[in-house]
């Protein structure tokens, strides 16, 4: 079930095929093969065994690709970082995860110079071109250091196979950290390949598909329906580094995409270019499918952009802990709001504070079960045991289930804000603000209260227009229970987001809590 190994195989029934494109040049499968060939050898020459930690701090592009795929193919397992992360946020990870390995752009370098003397574990640095000249000076860090490019032109094409259980560690994806430090989360070989099997089993990828992977590589959405699971189907991926509404639709356009897969804000942000020009429409004629998870995509959105674009938009659900869990059905009886239902050997549960299943429309905490499910946090027993209970994963989502089956997520768990005794979802509010024509971006999160314990508050960004507080709490009292209108709506350029496009909304509670303490 090594996944790599599944695309040496697909590489020999189809070696002439385009596997990926990046910056209008084409790769074949059996050209990335032999690069990846290649870094698994390189990585042996340098005593990297079944286990150790190699980490990915590295944008859309072929160099994510060989490096994943090549250390996958020995076992060594992958931590793929954001590289726009801070060098603290970079430092806890790579130090918590005892990376000895890291594959950066050349770019970086210099950041990581200042931080080498806090990362005792690192042992070599793989510096990739960026094209941007910024050339590396070898004798800067102490470790040992190498041009990407350079070493892999000297490698050989052979490697020693090693043999890796479905149940090894294939890699560790860390958390946002909206709930404290990130934790690691140990994905098995058998979780990598059901992530990109159930995601593309679903949406009825073929060897066909031309699929715009600029969701981030570093992330489980993107390497199940962007990366993995596009190329276990033998199709092509067209690689585009940093998400840009202008090159996507340049791209779409020029190689006719067939599917496009983003977080709402994605579509928000395509959304808006395209109303400003209508002829962007056609770029997205060829595209038979969107998809969209990471977050819950306001049903105005989902509305407005198919009736643009005119193609289905297909919400799904995942998380870092397991990325494959649910869809609504691609040609037919799809549901707007809900993340649809379970895929693949995928069950789900809705229950009550002590694990009891809840009866259809109650509302609980949504646990999953099946292939998809991590095998636990890395060097976190007690949190894993709190996490993992019976084979089900406690997601601290709150959902609901349907009479025909379909689920639907109400908020998280621990974003719940108790007014008076009354449960709001934050989801319910933005939902309304974000029915306001203009409201562009909308994030409600609690403040204390000394009365009623808790109350509403609202972030909002606007659509080039001007609107006072007053309007929209008005819009917001026509169309909420009154505990649920927020008590004030606070108004910024942009919200906060993280690099995956979701937006921080532990941000907004710390510049909440500034404000309050200043007053």
């Amino acid at each position: 079930m090594n996944i790599s190994e599944m695309l040496g195989d697909s590489a020999k029934r189809q070696p002439n095929k385009t596997a990926y494109i990046f910056q209008d040049k084409a790769t074949t499968y059996k050209e990335m093969d032999d690069q990846i060939n290649r870094f698994a050898h390189v990585l042996q020459e340098l005593g990297y065994k079944k286990g150790d930690h190699i980490a990915l701090v590295l944008w859309n592009s072929p160099y994510f690709v060989t490096a994943f795929y090549g250390a996958l193919r020995i076992g060594v397992v992958v931590i793929p970082i954001n590289p726009m992360f801070t060098a603290n946020e970079l430092g806890y990870i790579l130090n918590n995860a005892k990376v000895k390995g890291l594959v950066t752009m050349d770019v970086l370098s210099s950041q990581f110079e200042k931080m080498e003397v806090d990362l005792p574990n690192v042992s070599h640095y793989f510096f990739c071109d960026s094209g941007e000249n910024d050339n590396v000076d070898q004798s800067s860090l102490s470790s040992n250091t190498f041009n990407f490019n350079t070493t892999l032109e000297n490698s050989q094409l052979h490697y020693k196979r090693v043999d890796c259980d479905e149940d090894d560690t294939a890699m560790m994806l860390y958390t946002s950290g909206t709930t404290g430090h990130p934790k690691g989360t140990m994905l098995t070989y058998k979780n990598v390949y059901a992530n990109a099997f159930y995601n593309t089993e679903h949406l009825e990828y073929n060897e066909n598909d031309l699929v715009i992977a600029t969701l981030p590589m570093v992330h489980a959405f993107c390497l199940g329906v962007g990366l993995c699971g596009p190329l276990l189907r033998g199709a092509t991926v067209l690689i585009v580094p940093k998400f840009s509404p202008a090159e996507v639709f340049r791209i779409a356009k020029k190689y006719k995409a067939t599917i496009f897969a983003g977080v709402p804000t994605m579509y928000s942000y395509l959304l808006q270019t395209a109303e400003k020009d209508a002829k962007l429409n056609e770029a997205f004629r060829s595209i038979r499918l969107f998809v969209s998870s990471g977050a819950s995509l306001p049903v105005t959105l989902l509305y407005k952009f198919e009736k643009i674009f005119k193609a289905a938009v297909i919400e799904g659900y995942g998380l870092s802990e397991a990325a494959s869990v649910s869809y609504n059905p691609v040609n037919h009886s799809r549901k707007a709001g809900s993340i649809g239902r379970p895929v693949g050997n995928v069950e789900m549960k809705v229950v009550d504070e002590q694990g009891n299943e809840l009866a259809v429309g109650e509302e609980g905490e949504l646990i999953i079960s099946g292939s998809s499910v991590m095998k636990g946090y890395f060097n976190l027993p007690q949190v894993t045991s709190e996490t993992l209970i019976n084979g089900w994963l406690y997601t601290g989502d709150i959902a609901r289930m349907d009479e025909e089956g379909f689920y639907y997520i109400v908020d998280r768990k621990k974003d719940i804000i108790i007014v008076s005794g009354y449960n709001v979802y934050p989801k319910e509010v933005e939902e309304v603000l974000y029915s306001n024509p203009y409201v562009k971006e909308a994030a409600v999160i609690s403040q204390p209260h000394p009365t009623s314990g808790e109350s509403v508050v609202a972030y909002v960004s606007l659509n080039n227009h001007t609107v006072t507080e007053e309007v929209l709490l008005q819009y917001c009292k026509e169309r909420l229970a009154k505990y649920k209108v927020p008590v004030k709506v606070k108004f910024l350029k942009e919200l906060p987001k993280n690099p995956t496009g979701k937006i921080m909304k532990k941000s907004l509670r710390i510049k909440s809590k500034k404000v309050r303490e200043v007053i």
